[in-house]
């Protein structure tokens, strides 16, 4: 099975994290795993006396903040992700969407800086890395397709993984965060959610932010292909009733 596993930055610290992608692994499936790290990010960039600023849930990036984000994301989480995986006995890979034109973008919307939309990701890396039996673990930044010099863009972490997701036609898609799944307004897991439902909670107020874009990534990598979506916190690995899963379909009342 081909899976691509987006994973938050407070999830990333769990010390299960390691333990169940490598009995995923026996399983035999093919992993990818996309990680953030904004909360990183933003504390760097304070230090730095620069000052965090976010739209709908996205970050904001200015020429200054991207040169931030690529130290935090392709560097410290990446390079340490890397070596929890590695001190687990998988044989992890850390690499960005720069490289390799893994990830291509545009910016979409002048308002959040250097922030890529229309991503387009390659498959052939991954498959590399796959065939070699490695796993790729992927910082989302991009290429600029529009710039001659192929300038970096930063890219939604959801976002790049729902992308990869569709180039690789991955079976299945898990949105990792700190939460049992999308939540109800009394704060439960919902079991699953269509487009239209999805759509209602965010209107309401019952969910924004960054679950608000992983519903948005997630509904995007249904439409292009990706056989599952869920959304979840580290159970998703190997528990399959887990989390809230997307459908296409409305869900029965």
């Amino acid at each position: 099975m081909r899976r691509v596993l987006k994973i938050g930055g407070r999830a990333q610290g769990d010390p299960q994290l390691v333990t169940l992608i490598a009995l995923a692994l026996q399983r035999g499936d093919s992993i990818a795993v996309v990680h953030g790290g904004g909360d990183e990010v933003s504390v760097l960039q304070r230090r730095l006396g620069l000052e965090p600023q976010f739209l709908g849930g996205r970050r904001v990036t200015s020429p200054e903040a991207l040169e931030v984000v690529r130290m935090v994301l392709s560097g410290a989480i990446n390079k340490r992700l890397v070596a929890q995986l590695l001190s687990g006995g998988v044989r992890a890979v850390g690499i960005s969407g720069e490289d390799g034109a893994l990830i291509q973008a545009r910016v979409t919307d002048a308002d959040y800086g250097r922030v890529g939309g229309d991503i387009v990701a390659a498959s052939t890396l991954i498959t590399l890395l796959w065939s070699g039996g490695f796993i790729p673990v992927i910082s989302p930044l991009g290429r600029d397709a529009e710039d001659a010099e192929g300038a970096g863009l930063n890219v939604n972490g959801d976002d790049a993984a729902a992308a990869i997701a569709a180039a690789l036609g991955a079976d299945e898609l898990l949105l990792i965060a700190d939460v049992p799944g999308v939540l109800d307004d009394a704060g439960k897991p919902i079991r699953q959610l269509d487009a239209a439902s999805a759509q209602a909670l965010v209107a309401s107020g019952v969910v924004k932010g960054g679950m608000a874009a992983k519903l948005e990534a997630g509904a995007q990598a249904l439409r292009n292909g990706v056989g599952r979506v869920r959304i979840g916190n580290l159970q998703l690995i190997t528990d399959a009733a887990a989390g809230t899963r997307l459908v296409t379909s409305p869900v029965p009342v």
